[in-house]
């Protein structure tokens, strides 16, 4: 109905409105989108048939915006480290290769945290990304810019990666959706820092946007041939699914209660599952839940299979010159000579704590895995839980160095591998997003992907900013 090439030029018109507001974008590729726009009207126009193209490229035309710590070509890859501030990708990360041969367009690369390890995204290269529904508040972090820009109606779809919530914090905070997949089955290349040793069965690569449809059709571009490890093709028959859900981790001494707007909102999606399906949606209480926190700290840090021991935070820090002291640092900060954000010096100090108990951390570790099996059989192949995204929804500026382990409930999804996706649950009282974390086991993406759609279609899914 309308040319690639307005759709484009209308996105672009959208991030000059609105970005200096959000700081969402941090370095843009108008020009060459708006030629890529006009080449693929140009194939439209000498096409032999819309069926053929759809198949070729189930993305022509769609605009995308990917988060700045993956490679695009012709763009900065900083992750928001001061010492990277020249590196220019020369080529695209293997994600955003897929996309583009999928047809996508990249409007431009979004802000993040430093070294993607906070959920503030905020950084000495770029400053700080403000959510679209209150600027006073946070985006979430690390895919940050990601939700926001997404949230505000800068691009359709994004790219985000996630170790410990940073596709799903920021999709939770922003309002929109986001997928983490079974670990190991889309691609983590081209990214920096990329996981090393244990963190590589951590780390994954997923897709973001406005609207739940779009995370399959994603999903599929990005995973390749992987996808075929994934049951995408399945009917998912909703009245069959064993539904499950938790109010709260259980009380851990280091996280927040959960706030009550967003147990209320969970609450409602219980009894509408119950009342509109006629389904019987099963209260669980999982005790080891209750130490997500220490369980992903200590699993962050160990050895992998081969005894190869976890990159030091301090190392990435220093990128291949010398390690940061994090002390030295946090001197440095306090008369603002440092280069480095406080979370991530705090992040380094943190670390050095972590190995003064070995005895502790491995007791940790073990508790991991006898968690990950008794979810996998709690959830089986038909199981989805319901379980918040967050304590709180999305927090003031700086807020999180108070709260720092607040993230421990989208982490403990990461140690244990499953598929989640974030699903948005309309407003709050104050204007903020609310939100729930879909979970199901290994390899049952599907399941929560097609839960995430049904309650888009119930509760309303994204709402569009009113400031802006």
């Amino acid at each position: 109905q309308v040319k690639c090439i307005e759709v484009v030029e209308a996105y672009v018109e959208r991030i000059k409105e609105v970005n200096p507001l959000i700081n969402a974008i941090v370095k843009d590729r108008f020009e060459e989108a708006l030629q890529e726009a006009r080449q693929v009207d140009k194939l439209l126009s000498e096409s032999p048939g819309d069926d053929y193209l759809e198949e070729k490229f189930p993305l022509l035309g769609i605009p995308v915006t990917v988060k700045e710590a993956f490679s695009v070509h012709g763009m900065p890859n900083t992750s928001g480290l001061v010492s990277r501030r020249s590196v220019i990708a020369t080529s695209d990360a293997t994600v955003v290769s897929r996309l583009k041969q999928a047809g996508a367009i990249p409007l431009g690369v979004t802000n993040c945290s430093e070294l993607c390890m906070w959920f503030e995204s905020s950084n000495r290269v770029y400053g700080r990304t403000s959510n679209p529904y209150n600027l006073q508040r946070i985006v979430g972090g690390s895919s940050g810019g990601e939700g926001a820009g997404l949230a505000a109606a800068c691009s359709v779809i994004g790219v985000g990666s996630d170790i410990g919530g940073s596709i799903r914090m920021p999709a939770f905070f922003n309002g929109v959706f986001g997928h983490k997949p079974t670990t190991g089955v889309v691609p983590n290349d081209g990214q920096f820092p990329n996981a090393q040793g244990i963190r590589t069965s951590f780390l994954c690569t997923g897709p973001m946007c406005r609207y739940a449809e779009d995370l399959e059709l994603m999903l599929r571009v990005m995973a390749g041939s992987g996808v075929a490890k994934l049951k995408l093709d399945e009917e998912v028959s909703l009245e069959k699914i064993k539904f499950l859900y938790m109010d709260h981790d259980g009380g851990s001494v280091f996280v927040s209660p959960v706030d009550k707007e967003i147990l209320q909102a969970q609450k409602k999606v219980v009894e509408h599952l119950e009342s509109e399906l006629g389904v019987q949606v099963q209260r669980v209480s999982v005790h080891k839940m209750k130490y997500s926190f220490q369980i992903w700290s200590a699993m962050m840090s160990s050895r992998d299979s081969d005894g190869q021991e976890a990159q030091l935070f301090t190392d990435l820090l220093g990128d291949h010159g010398k390690p940061v002291w994090p002390l030295w640092e946090l001197m440095k900060w306090l008369v603002r000579m440092s280069t480095h954000t406080l979370p991530a010096i705090a992040l380094g100090l943190t670390e050095k704590l972590m190995k003064l108990n070995p005895g502790g951390n491995a007791k940790l570790v073990s508790m991991g895995k006898s968690l990950q099996e008794e979810m996998e059989a709690l959830l089986g192949p038909d199981g989805v839980l319901l379980y918040p995204s967050h304590p709180t929804v999305a927090p003031r500026h700086h807020s999180p160095l108070c709260t720092p382990f607040n993230f421990a409930y989208t982490a403990i999804f990461n140690i244990l591998g499953l598929p989640v996706t974030q699903c948005p649950l309309g407003l709050n009282s104050e204007g903020l997003p609310l939100g729930i974390q879909l979970v199901a086991a290994s390899y049952n993406d599907h399941l929560t992907l097609a839960v995430a759609r049904y309650l888009e279609k119930a509760f309303g899914g994204w709402v569009l900013p009113g400031e802006l």
